[in-house]
């Protein structure tokens, strides 16, 4: 028997045997149809391979994501607690400077003389204010042409000088109409500050030159030279004779009085006459009747600013407290609790709010609860709104002096902030580490898919080698059935024809 091989067609005597040559087909087209997975032995070999690798990284796979979601946890408290921390860094940042704090408000009592703006240098104080005249800008205007614009008025050059500036603009025959020649003034290259425009009436139509500068030292003289002589109708000097232009406004500074002292500006917009003061004058005062002028200590900024300084602590504090929690009912902690940085930074910044000012300019003005500003059993910050106006309105330089300067609560706060959130500070390292641990982790999961895939391919190899082994074994069972089957078959069919034989012997 151990000659008998699958093909089975050395040992059939006649090719032509119907079963012989079945059982032969049989066994090659069997063992050329095994192409997928589980054929031979009939197990769904994909789905074992993939349980079977499931299992085999199911440990190291849930450790690599327990570790990638704690990391990720992290970084995200952290980040809500330097978000927290900028806030305040913005908050502290405003108040650092006296400037932020120290403003003034200016009022003019009579709105149609003057309107007043303030700046920093600002100091309290009222002002009897008088306006004489207000400050002009020379005008010029040209007798009547009865052909219009498109009069023609003359050719060669007209110079045109105003506030020591001056410009000599060409004429000749193309552009020498009225209209042409206000067109040339307005886009001379070297304009000297003028504009040229042209009203028309029944008399006929007249250019106008006016200056875009106020004050007396801006005044407009217009000459002429070469040319057919026509450009003389629109000359003008102030010292001359035979001006073909007359000024129909003269350029003057403006004339007024603060306290009953005299004083010109060469703008309407005065600054400098009142110290941080900017006056905006708008028009004559009635003869002896000056206005007052008051500048007055404006807390509303200042309020502001407080305000936001209150919320953006708040904010930390809040924030420190919910990364920190723990909930003893549930067992629930927060992502940072006991966490050293956040529980040091609480206890510096606790530090500094608590502290009272020692020789600060201001008496009386210590420290925050001065100001009206107290904490909380929950460990969050109240200001009473009705306290912090009347510190502001009465001892503003008292809050100035607590806030500013070098050591200054905003900034010794600003600065222990900048020592976390700064480049090369605390979070900025503890993030470094975080985002060097997940790359970390990331590697290892790449490491562990690779694995996972040689894994499955090495019991893939191994399946499908046992399933052809199984599928071999079944052919050669198939065709030793096969060939007994029809040995047992013609042996008995023998038999019969010899007893059939004998028997018609003995009839």
């Amino acid at each position: 028997m151990s000659s008998v091989l699958p093909t089975g067609s050395s040992t059939t005597s006649t090719p032509t045997t119907t079963s012989g040559s079945t059982t032969g087909s049989s066994a090659a087209t069997g063992a050329g149809l095994i192409t997928s997975t589980g054929i031979g032995s009939g197990l769904d070999i994909t789905a074992i391979v993939s349980s079977l690798t499931t299992a085999y990284g199911a440990a190291q796979s849930s450790q690599l994501d327990a570790q990638q979601q704690t990391l990720d946890t992290q970084v995200s408290a952290y980040g809500t607690f330097t978000s927290a921390l900028d806030q305040l860094q913005v908050a502290v940042q405003a108040l650092e400077s006296s400037s932020s704090l120290n403003d003034f408000s200016a009022n003019v009592a009579d709105k149609t003389i003057a309107s007043a703006t303030t700046s920093a240098s600002a100091v309290a104080g009222q002002y009897s204010l008088q306006v004489t005249n207000l400050a002009t800008a020379a005008t010029l205007t040209s007798g009547a042409f009865t052909g219009g614009t498109s009069a023609t008025v003359g050719t060669g050059t007209l110079s045109i000088s105003a506030g020591g500036k001056i410009s000599n603009i060409n004429i000749d025959s193309s552009d020498n109409s009225l209209a042409a020649i206000a067109s040339a003034i307005n886009n001379a290259s070297d304009n000297p500050g003028v504009t040229a425009s042209i009203i028309t009436t029944t008399a006929g139509s007249r250019l106008v030159i006016s200056g875009t500068s106020t004050g007396a030292a801006n005044a407009i003289s217009v000459s002429q030279s070469g040319g057919d002589g026509g450009l003389a109708a629109l000359t003008y000097s102030a010292t001359g004779t035979g001006n073909g232009l007359t000024q129909t406004t003269p350029p003057q500074d403006a004339s007024f009085s603060i306290n009953g002292y005299p004083a010109t500006s060469a703008s309407n917009v005065v600054s400098g006459a009142i110290t941080g003061v900017t006056i905006n004058l708008t028009g004559a005062s009635a003869p002896d009747t000056p206005t007052t002028l008051t500048v007055t200590p404006d807390t509303t900024n200042a309020t502001t600013l407080i305000g936001n300084f209150v919320s953006a602590l708040n904010g930390v504090v809040s924030s420190i407290q919910t990364l920190t929690s723990y909930d003893p009912t549930s067992g629930q902690a927060g992502p940072l609790n006991g966490d050293a940085t956040l529980e040091t930074f609480q206890s510096q910044l606790q530090n500094v709010l608590n502290q009272v000012k020692s020789g600060s300019t201001g008496a009386g003005i210590k420290s925050l609860s001065d100001l009206g500003i107290t904490a909380q059993a929950d460990g969050t910050y109240t200001s009473d709104p009705t306290a912090l106006g009347n510190v502001l309105s009465g001892n503003l330089s008292g809050v100035i002096s607590l806030f500013t300067g070098t050591n200054g609560l905003a900034s010794q706060i600003d600065k222990l902030v900048n020592g976390y959130t700064g480049t090369g500070g605390l979070l900025d390292n503890i993030n470094q580490g975080l985002t060097s641990s997940l790359k970390s982790v990331a590697s290892q999961q790449a490491q562990l898919q690779t694995q996972l895939a040689t894994y499955s391919a090495t019991l893939t190899t191994e399946y499908n080698a046992m399933d052809t082994a199984v599928a071999k074994l079944k052919e050669m069972q198939q065709y030793l059935n096969a060939e007994f089957n029809q040995n047992s078959s013609s042996s008995s069919s023998g038999s019969s024809n010899s007893s059939l034989g004998s028997g018609n012997l003995s009839t």
